[in-house]
């Protein structure tokens, strides 16, 4: 990428993006903000609004994620974007091996771009939709971060867990009500018992939710795996209601 003057764009460091971060890997978590604040904004991956508040928002609160990610996992992120929470997580934990699921073109682009720059040699970009992997692979953790509502989330993502892993997602203040209405496809798909986690508490400015969902029984968990739900396509990022925009 084009080096660019980031004085203006990109916000200073905080104190807890200092503690999110191991201090090795601290100077790539602030390269990749540049990149957000800079090539981000211009292809339209990040807002410029968002800018201005890239550490607190996106960075800080992906990499809370960390801690529920296992030693030397396999993840896949799904709907990854501009990388949030997939690439911020290879940030942060050189030890996992990720998997950037998008099937926008401008957006893989961004993602294998700031890739090969901060040598995240231990991440793939996927082009595709989530179901082009079901039946093919499968992951300790499948992750994502405003993508769709729990139920709909389980048909993209349980067909990538495997047996002893788990669905991971970033979530919003509606959890508890999402587990509530997905309670028909938590059975379905044989799920346990959705965990809410709150991340955060006393290191970031506001905290952040996730849901784990993993097997009830994993030894009855095999592939691959039937998914007999009703086709739905397949996530990129979440867009507010009104007029699909043109995907290129």
């Amino acid at each position: 990428m084009e080096p660019h003057d980031v004085s203006r764009e990109t916000p200073s460091t905080p104190e807890a993006a200092r503690r999110a971060f191991p201090s090795a890997r601290l100077t790539l978590a602030e390269r990749y903000a540049e990149l957000l604040a800079t090539e981000g904004v211009l292809r339209g991956l990040i807002g410029p609004r968002e800018a201005p508040r890239l550490w607190d928002r996106h960075l800080v609160n992906c990499a809370l994620l960390a801690e529920l990610i296992p030693p030397d996992a396999t993840v896949a992120d799904i709907g990854s974007g501009a990388g949030l929470p997939g690439l911020v997580l290879a940030i942060a934990r050189p030890d996992v091996r990720i998997t950037l699921v998008e099937p926008l073109l401008r957006r893989t682009t961004f993602l294998t771009e700031v890739a090969e720059e901060l040598d995240l040699t231990h991440v793939e970009v996927f082009r595709g939709r989530a179901d082009a992997l079901h039946g093919t692979r499968t992951f300790n953790v499948v992750t994502s971060r405003a993508v769709a509502p729990l139920d709909r989330l389980l048909g993209w993502s349980m067909p990538l867990v495997a047996p002893t892993g788990a669905l991971v997602a970033m979530k919003g203040s509606s959890i508890t009500d999402e587990i509530e209405a997905a309670r028909t496809d938590l059975e379905r798909w044989g799920c346990a018992e959705p965990e809410v986690h709150v991340l955060g508490e006393g290191l970031a400015e506001s905290t952040t939710l996730a849901v784990r969902v993993a097997w009830a029984d994993p030894t009855r968990v095999s592939w691959p795996l039937a998914v007999d739900a009703p086709t739905r396509k397949s996530p990129g990022r979440a867009r507010p209601s009104g007029k699909r925009r043109r995907r290129t």
